[in-house]
């Protein structure tokens, strides 16, 4: 089977070397809220009780807030005449 999205969301996390607080952050720049319980359930082990499947919503997000991050806001568009 191929990765899950929480497979993905952790090594993204490893990779970039965020924390908790760095990832709600980068979420709050699209306006998208998460809490950290919420980001330890999802890096949670699969067979741990509290563990919880990182939707593609969140990861979508999270990504979109990546973008912005690393390469800053998007630039107005000019207008032609």
């Amino acid at each position: 089977m191929g990765l899950t999205n929480n497979d993905i969301f952790k090594k993204l996390r490893v990779a970039h070397k965020l924390r908790d607080t760095d990832i709600v952050d980068i979420c709050k720049l699209v306006d998208f809220k998460v809490s950290k319980s919420e980001l330890g359930a999802i890096f949670r082990k699969e067979d741990h009780p509290k563990y919880m499947e990182c939707g593609d919503q969140i990861l979508r997000n999270f990504l979109n807030g990546l973008v912005i991050h690393l390469r800053g806001p998007m630039p107005p568009k000019k207008e032609t005449t």
